[in-house]
């Protein structure tokens, strides 16, 4: 497959091969004789320091939000429309959309509504409603490059990659070329893990008219899946045969095992309830566990480290994890109140639950966490938790997993089952990674 990628693709995945041969990812040539790390530079600073011929007297779609920001915290927006680089360029901005949470990350909720951009009068277009959609093909006429910047989780539950394939269809079938400016994988792209996600759940289709989307559960891959946005794009582009006219813009200076905070780059709340590097480590561990009738802490300060209800034995929970020694996680029975959540469960109630404290993240496992947790809470409250099975499988994984662990299932056995299918997703994926 790979000779058929498109010269744009092609000639970044030559460099991204060239440059780790060269010299090792995220270091800068020696002075005195000492290697030193290169500065973390986000696509956006890249494409302006380098790459300005990509959109140099074009007309310019962007797609983006809070997220979309250099090193220094200045906006996509303003740095297209103001920055020097890009004026030289003769850059010229005519078109802004926004995707789920809207353009500053602050909506929780569908149908976000278009709205205006002061500073430039730009419509900005909601790509949320009622759900995640593509941008339409009358929003890009008179187009002549996409540029999409979005920051990815790490988890394949994330809609912003949706939005992205999508995109790359809307691009391809306007012949417009698109450019997806990387950004860091903030958990790391040096781990993957399952539960893999069942064939028979994914839909990687466009939303159609009675046909809803799943930009949430694209793909048969893991629930935590080690690459970036740039890196999701290229593997979308040629395993869904889309063909887009696509080039990443890379990261400079970023290696696999880096944690965001290790980047030096300002973290930006990815949605309204991801607060937190490890809020964003936790959240695979208890995404599924919004189809059920349980609190995973929105309306606390410590979203996605919480889960609990009326009904949980907090302390029986707890005790059963903590006897499993999971690594690099401990549990603690805490009861909470969720103050105006989003989710519109137990609103100012007090609930028994339990918080995930994260004691070491390098040998934490998020989805063991979220198995175990399956499995201790059906043990010791059987006849109240309540799951939307099929909510809860497109987002954990599969109906197999689910039941196992609701018959009482050894958690780490099931998960283990799952660990020929997340090796063969990382052979798969390899030709397609750019940095080491």
């Amino acid at each position: 497959m790979f000779h058929r990628m498109r010269k744009a693709t092609e000639v970044v995945l030559v460099m991204g091969v060239i440059q780790g041969l060269l010299v090792p990812a995220g270091v800068r040539a020696q002075r005195n004789g000492r290697a030193e790390p290169e500065k973390v530079r986000p696509g956006i600073t890249v494409l302006l320091d380098e790459r300005t011929g990509l959109i140099q007297n074009r007309r310019v779609a962007l797609i983006t939000n809070q997220t979309g920001i250099n090193e220094d915290r200045t906006s996509d927006i303003d740095l297209l429309t103001r920055d020097r680089r890009a004026l030289k360029a003769r850059v010229k901005l005519v078109a802004l959309f926004s995707p789920e949470h809207g353009i500053r990350g602050t909506e929780d909720h569908p149908n976000v509504a278009d709205e205006v951009d002061e500073r430039t009068g730009l419509t900005i277009h909601s790509l949320y409603r009622p759900s995640t959609q593509a941008p339409a093909d009358s929003l890009l006429r008179g187009v002549e490059t996409i540029i999409f910047d979005l920051q990815d989780i790490g988890t394949r539950t994330w809609t912003y990659t949706g939005l992205m394939v999508y995109t790359l269809r809307a691009a391809a079938r306007n012949k417009i070329p698109i450019v997806v400016l990387d950004r860091p994988n903030p958990i790391t792209g040096s781990r993957e893990e399952g539960p893999m996600l069942d064939v028979a759940l994914a839909n990687s289709a466009d939303p159609e008219p009675g046909k809803p989307g799943k930009s949430y559960a694209l793909y048969p891959a893991p629930l935590r899946h080690g690459m970036t946005m740039g890196e999701l794009a290229l593997f979308f582009n040629e395993e869904l045969g889309i063909q887009a006219n696509l080039t990443v813009v890379p990261v400079r200076g970023w290696r696999r095992a880096m944690w965001f905070d290790e980047t030096k780059l300002p973290w930006v709340k990815p949605s309204p309830n991801l607060p937190t590097l490890t809020s964003a480590l936790v959240y695979p561990a208890l995404v599924a566990f919004e189809r059920a009738n349980v609190s995973v802490g929105r309306g606390t300060d410590i979203p996605f480290q919480l889960i609990g209800a009326p009904w949980m034995n907090g302390r029986g929970v707890a005790d059963l994890l903590n006897d499993r020694l999971i690594p690099g996680v401990k549990f603690r029975a805490e009861s909470f109140t969720p103050r105006a959540p989003t989710d519109g469960k137990f609103a100012e109630q007090e609930l028994s639950g339990v918080r995930i404290i994260v004691t070491d993240r390098n040998s934490m496992n998020p989805s063991r966490v979220g198995a175990a947790l399956l499995w201790a809470i059906a043990k010791t409250a059987p006849d109240s938790l309540k799951i939307s099975n099929t909510g809860f499988d497109e987002r954990f994984g599969a109906a197999g997993l689910r039941e196992a662990l609701l018959r009482g299932e050894d958690p780490d056995s099931v998960i283990d089952r799952e660990l020929p299918a997340v090796t063969a997703f990382r052979e798969k994926v390899r030709k397609y990674l750019l940095y080491h």
